[in-house]
């Protein structure tokens, strides 16, 4: 489980981040991403760490190369507490990535490891992204 009080700070963080980005504030954007990236390496193996926080720095970096690098690094710790939740929804997020970079055959992967993790998820949305863009790779 995420604490509370970082998850409020990243949630905050990605929200003020999304209103930065819409309004092409490029400078606040900026200093908004150093601080969550700040949240992510303090709590970084320690009891405080979670993927949640990395999935959410993965969103908002603007290399991509970087960007599939945290979500590794998110699903690395999501595997480690075996959150189902999380794997479902890292795996979406870099196939998202993937197929945009055009690396189908590893975002269909993707998919497909996140489709088995958000099987036993009540998470109607999350399951129905994930076969929307899973039958949309696959029909090429």
């Amino acid at each position: 489980m995420i604490n509370t009080k970082i998850y409020k700070a990243v949630y905050s963080l990605a929200e003020k981040l999304m209103e930065a980005d819409r309004k092409g504030n490029k400078a606040e954007f900026d200093s908004l991403y150093g601080q969550l990236e700040t949240i992510c390496t303090d709590n970084e193996n320690t009891d405080k760490d979670h993927p949640e926080q990395w999935e959410t720095l993965g969103d908002f970096t603007e290399d991509f190369d970087a960007a599939l690098a945290l979500y590794e690094k998110a699903m690395g710790k999501a595997k480690a507490i075996n959150a189902k939740d999380h794997l479902a929804s890292i795996g979406l997020s870099m196939a998202r990535l993937q197929a945009e970079l055009g690396q189908t055959q590893a975002a269909i992967s993707s998919l497909e490891a996140a489709k088995v993790n958000a099987n036993k998820l009540e998470d109607k949305e999350l399951k129905a992204e994930i076969d929307a863009l899973l039958e949309q790779l696959l029909e090429g």
